[in-house]
């Protein structure tokens, strides 16, 4: 039954793919739309007809477009002039009906324009001469190009190759303009019937893309994620309903609640995640740890995203550059945090629940347990991503940002549910910040080749089992970093380093190898001499210096060490991991001091709960936010910063909700399942307690121990 269980799914899952794949898929925008409203006559008609007759119309469409860029010599090439004055035009003239449309060209630096005095009428409204960039100033714009191709390479971006070829930097660098059109004509000839004859002047451009109002055609998509949200709203408003009645109305025992019609309360569920109750059973210290991880991943993401849309990239540059951004230049260390805790929990929790052998009889449900915890809140944010997040907003940047992550989502939905984008579309990732769970779940999936020997009697199998795992994906990271020739090149980082469940692996098994050792220790307190603590402790938090400072030097632009560039990638990582194992060792066994009574606090039992939500849906609104820009934010670490704390609080917010209303109802259903199906009575009648440290394993038997990002993303 088990085994037919994980069949289905699976079965299931790739047919509906692969029909939905068969299917054309519905790019976000109307493309269609901008050919259908295209008219060479009309359009020539109402070029004339502004242009003879109604100068105030024509300022409007160039006051909404088609200006230098402000700060080039801070490395700003773009204009996006004004979306909503742009699209807000609509004047009906003479049985014409002259409407706006918002347009996006590119235009190569320093072309060899011959501009006669005939123009120079027009250099009020945009004078190409300008579009000229100095030595220096593309010097510094090569150097942000190439920070960039890094910086991008991480998340998943493709780039050439740098050159230092003074030509092919110049091919590399373009002026990124804002244009204001009638919405029956081309740029082409908008440009030529406004400012002044293309092929006369010798002006080059390429066409990006264009905007039109009701340009966002509803899909089917869309109608689906209205009719799922609703259904879970009527379910969280019957719930909740249910236990008002019995409860206060009629005034019944709590304890005599039915468990399945609450399970979507909203006062049950908040009131749980709200409770600051301790439990002896959870490692406390993990709860700041993972709070403070998520929290540098979105003040990270803060940054990455200001990064793409500058008003002063060469500053940003400079500054990335410097040892004042450290903090933020080595924030993707904090991945290898959850990998770390991730495996840790896995032995921790395991090895008290079961043994060797009922892991391989019940390995079935190990799986199911793991995938079904997943899914709801996953599942939510991919629906919500390839339907509605295309339409709660708009902006001149909407485009670059929000059409893509949505065509890539109603493309790759099934790629990112089954946790096999790294493999399959890892540079078009649904939901980019999922490739975290892929290779998390995959790697528990290899775990229980080591598990068993781990849940075993023998002492010396499980160390044996735990050293040899430890050592085989060091060494087969290691070669592999040392001789792949794709990681050679920067724009492959991504896909051959950064999504590599091979490269990813070792703080994985470090994490085990410290499960495993706080497990043995478990029932009594590891005795360590203070001075040898100090010691240790000393040495492990210069380790952590020194691990930022090598991460960041790797980083530089400058820095040209291959050898040193491939021990960086290669023991990094797993030295933060072991760095990290030995604070909470000695927090667990009461040598932590200041440390553990920092990270125990009960601050974080909040953030550290709805960390999963919290780590899916940041990004998203990031992007929602920044899509909407009228103009290159201007960077500054004050500004990010102002920036990083007001996302911080919105996806605390949103993330609050989804694991209330999604997650823990979910939570339940799933326990109750498994329940039927393995056909067992309960061990326990205690309700879910989402509200404990959510440090729960991998077992069905305690599948209502809810999760946290360290275990789940």
């Amino acid at each position: 039954m088990k085994t037919l269980l994980l069949f289905l799914i699976f079965n299931y899952s790739k047919t509906w793919a692969k029909l939905y794949l068969d299917d054309k898929i519905k790019f976000p925008l109307d493309t269609d739309l901008y050919e259908r409203v295209l008219d060479h006559q009309e359009c020539n008609k109402q070029l004339g007809y502004i242009r003879r007759n109604d100068s105030l119309l024509m300022s409007r469409f160039l006051d909404a477009g088609m200006r230098v860029p402000r700060g080039i010599l801070l490395g700003n090439l773009v204009d996006l002039g004004n979306y909503y004055q742009c699209l807000d035009i609509h004047e009906s003239v003479k049985e014409m009906s002259i409407e706006g449309k918002y347009c996006m060209i590119k235009v190569p630096v320093n072309q060899n324009f011959k501009i006669d005095a005939s123009f120079e009428k027009f250099k009020y409204n945009f004078d190409p001469g300008t579009l000229f960039l100095h030595a220096e100033t593309i010097e510094n714009l090569a150097a942000n190009s190439k920070n960039f191709k890094n910086s991008r390479a991480a998340f998943g971006n493709e780039f050439s190759d740098s050159s230092n070829n003074q030509s092919s930097l110049l091919s590399n660098i373009q002026f990124n303009l804002a244009l204001c059109v009638p919405k029956v004509c081309t740029t082409e000839e908008t440009i030529s019937g406004f400012l002044f004859n293309l092929t006369a002047i010798g002006f080059k451009y390429e066409d990006v893309y264009c905007r039109l109002p009701n340009d966002k055609p509803w899909a089917p998509v869309d109608y689906i994620a209205i009719i799922i949200f609703s259904l879970l709203g009527l379910l969280t408003l019957l719930s909740t309903s249910y236990e008002v009645y019995h409860n206060v109305i009629c005034k019944k025992d709590p304890k005599r609640v039915n468990e399945i019609l609450i399970s979507f309360s909203a006062l049950t569920n908040c009131r749980r995640l709200l409770d600051m109750n301790p439990n002896s059973d959870n490692i406390s210290c993990l709860d700041g740890i993972r709070a403070l991880a998520i929290l540098w991943v979105v003040v990270g993401h803060v940054f990455y995203v200001i990064g793409h849309i500058p008003a002063n990239p060469i500053y940003a540059v400079k500054w990335s550059q410097s040892y004042e951004s450290i903090w933020i230049t080595t924030a993707s260390l904090t991945v290898d945090t959850f990998f770390f805790i991730s495996g840790l929990l896995l032995v921790y929790i395991t090895a008290k629940k079961l043994t060797g052998r009922e892991l391989v009889k019940n390995l079935p449900f190990f799986y199911l347990n793991r995938l079904l915890r997943m899914f709801p809140v996953l599942a939510v944010v991919v629906l919500y991503e390839a339907s509605l997040a295309n339409r709660v907003a708009d902006g001149p940047l909407w485009h670059r940002f929000m059409v893509d992550s949505t065509h890539k989502c109603r493309q790759f939905w099934w790629t990112t549910l089954l946790h096999l984008q790294n493999f399959i579309n890892p540079e078009q990732v649904c939901v980019g910040v999922t490739w975290y769970l892929a290779i998390d779940v995959q790697l528990h999936i290899l775990s229980p080749i080591v598990l068993f020997w781990v849940l075993g009697r023998s002492k010396t199998l499980a160390w044996s089992a735990l050293i040899v795992a430890l050592c085989a994906s060091l060494a087969a990271s290691t070669t592999y970093i040392f001789t792949s020739e794709p990681l050679k090149e920067t724009s492959n980082y991504f896909v051959y380093y950064y999504v590599n469940i091979l490269t990813r692996a070792p703080p994985f098994f470090v994490g085990l190898v410290y499960g495993y050792l706080l497990h043995l220790w478990r029932k009594r307190k590891a005795r360590i001499h203070t001075i040898l603590h100090r010691f240790i402790t000393l040495f492990i938090i210069s380790l952590f210096m020194l691990i930022m400072y090598c991460k960041f030097k790797g980083d530089l632009l400058d820095f040209q060490n291959k050898t040193l560039k491939s021990l960086f990638h290669s023991f990094l990582r797993p030295l933060w991991a072991l760095s990290l194992g030995w604070i909470i060792f000695v927090c667990v066994n009461g040598y932590g001091g200041p440390i553990n009574w920092f990270l125990s606090l009960n601050i974080w039992k909040i953030p550290a709960r709805i960390s999963y939500a919290l780590y899916l849906i940041h990004m998203t609104l990031m992007m929602t936010v920044y899509s909407t820009s009228l103009q290159p934010v201007f960077f500054t670490v004050g500004s990010a910063m102002f920036d990083a704390f007001g996302f911080l609080w919105l996806s605390m917010f949103v993330a609050f909700f989804l694991t209330a209303f999604v997650d823990a109802p979910f939570a339940i259903l799933f326990k109750k399942l498994f329940e039927c199906v393995s056909k067992k009575k309960p061990r326990t009648n205690e309700k879910p307690r989402i509200a404990e440290s959510n440090q729960n394993g991998t077992i069905p038997q305690v599948l209502h121990k809810r999760e946290n990002l360290i275990t789940k993303i």
